[in-house]
């Protein structure tokens, strides 16, 4: 199954949380945060303004992207947790 975000969409692969602290520390699964970086895999052709002039998004496949903690609505794709959100949910781009 394949999915094309539509308008200013993104589809996103959240990274893995980290399983164990800087200091070594293992952390349970209750105890890790949920992901706010991912990898961006597909874009929409980007938001439609009033005039028909449409925007292309500003981040492309393969791009580290930062968003907040509840942004979004989570998908499955294969087996696979992903989020499809709007370009505009997104926080920064990680370089």
């Amino acid at each position: 199954m394949a999915v094309k975000p539509l308008e200013d969409r993104i589809l996103i692969k959240p990274l893995e949380a980290e399983s164990r602290t800087e200091s070594g520390i293992y952390l349970p699964e209750s105890a890790k945060e949920k992901p706010v970086q991912g990898k961006v895999v597909a874009c929409g052709p980007g938001k439609l303004l009033d005039n028909g002039e449409r925007i292309k998004p500003v981040v492309t496949k393969g791009d580290t992207v930062v968003y907040g903690k509840y942004a979004g609505t989570e998908i499955e794709i294969k087996n696979t947790k992903h989020l499809i959100m709007r370009e505009s949910e997104l926080l920064g781009v990680v370089e």
